[in-house]
C-alpha cells in the first residue's frame, strides 16, 4: 500500500495501520483487507486514476441498495475522491470487513426474496436522478421516463461506439446490434415502474457470510427493468435455483421473462467485448441473434 494511503487512511479512520493484505478480484481498483491498530479490520480499495466522482458514486450506491432496508450492504466508513494529480490525496473506499464463509453455500431462498423486495422499493425514473455514470465507461445515466428509451440511449446506442471505435466487435455483429437498436420496441419486455436496480449482479458481487446471509458490494445501481438484474445473475451463474424460485413467489416475473434474457445481457457482454476481447465478441454476436428471433 502506497505510504499517501496508508497515511490518509489514518486520518480518516482514526487509527493507524497496522497490517495490511492484498486482495485479488478487481479489475479496476487495488483492494486491501486492513486491521487497525485499535483492533478493527475494514476493506479498503484505491484507484490511482479514477474517474470523477468514482468511489462516491459507489458510496452513494450502497446507500441506495441499504435505504430500503430489506437487503444486507457492508456499511461505508468513510470515501473520498481524491484530488487529480495530488499524490498524497489518494481516492478510496472504505467498508465494514465481511467475514466470508469458506467454501459456504448462502441462503438462496432467503436472497431471492430479498432481491425482490429490494426491485420493489423503486426509483423514480429510468437511470440515476443525479445523472452520475455506471463504470469505468463511463455510461450515462440520465433519467428516462422509458425503459426502451433508457435501454437504447443509454446503453446500446453508447455502446455500439465505444465497441466501433475500439475494435472489439466486428461489422456484422455491429450491423446485427443496429438492427436491435432500431427494433429495440419489438423486444421490450412488458411495461413497468423502475426497478431499484444493484446494476452489476454477478456472482463476485455477492459476499455469503459464514451464517449463511448475503452481502451485496460493487453496486452500479440506477432504476431499470428487474429482468435485468436476474439476467445478469445467470449470465457468469454462481446463483442456485432456489433464489429465481424465492423471487418468482415474492414477486412474479412475466412467464416468458427468460426469453429476453439474451436482450438484458447485451450491455455487459459488450462491456466486456469492450474491455477484455477474448470470447466475449463472439457471444455478444449469439445473443444479438437470439434477440432477432423473439
Amino acid at each position: 500500500m502506497r505510504p499517501a494511503l496508508r497515511s490518509r487512511l489514518a486520518e480518516e479512520l482514526g487509527s493507524a495501520v497496522r497490517v495490511v493484505q492484498p486482495l485479488s478480484g478487481g479489475d479496476v481498483a487495488e483492494a486491501y483487507r486492513v486491521d487497525l491498530v485499535d483492533g478493527r479490520t475494514v476493506f479498503a480499495k484505491t484507484h490511482r486514476d479514477p474517474p470523477d466522482g468514482f468511489f462516491s458514486t459507489e458510496a452513494t450506491g450502497l446507500g441506495w441498495l441499504v435505504d430500503p432496508g430489506v437487503i444486507s450492504v457492508p456499511e461505508v466508513v468513510a470515501v473520498d475522491d481524491g484530488v487529480a494529480g495530488l499524490d498524497d490525496r489518494p481516492a478510496f473506499l472504505v467498508l465494514t470487513w465481511i467475514d466470508e464463509a469458506r467454501g459456504g453455500v448462502g441462503d438462496e431462498a432467503a436472497f431471492g426474496a430479498a432481491l425482490a423486495r429490494l426491485h420493489r422499493t423503486g426509483l423514480p425514473g429510468f437511470g440515476r436522478d443525479d445523472r452520475r455514470t455506471t463504470g469505468s465507461r463511463a455510461l450515462p445515466n440520465d433519467p428516462c421516463d422509458d425503459w426502451v428509451d433508457f435501454y437504447r440511449d443509454r446503453r446500446l446506442v453508447p455502446l455500439r461506439g465505444l465497441a466501433a471505435d475500439e475494435g472489439a466487435l466486428g461489422s456484422t455483429t455491429l450491423d446485427l446490434l443496429d438492427q436491435v437498436i432500431v427494433r429495440l420496441d419489438e423486444f421490450a419486455p412488458p411495461p413497468e415502474p423502475p426497478a431499484r436496480l444493484h446494476g452489476d449482479l454477478w456472482a463476485g458481487n455477492r459476499l455469503v457470510d459464514a451464517t449463511g446471509a448475503s452481502w451485496l458490494i460493487d453496486p452500479a445501481v440506477h432504476g431499470g427493468h428487474r429482468e435485468f438484474d436476474l439476467s445478469m445473475m445467470l449470465l457468469f451463474g454462481g446463483f442456485g435455483a432456489s433464489a429465481f424460485e424465492a423471487y418468482a413467489v415474492e414477486w412474479p416475473l412475466a412467464d416468458d421473462w427468460r426469453r429476453r434474457v439474451p436482450l438484458h445481457q447485451l450491455a455487459p457482454l459488450i462491456v466486456h467485448a469492450v474491455k477484455f476481447g477474448g470470447g466475449y465478441a463472439e457471444a455478444t454476436d449469439r445473443a444479438l441473434r437470439s434477440v432477432l428471433t423473439l
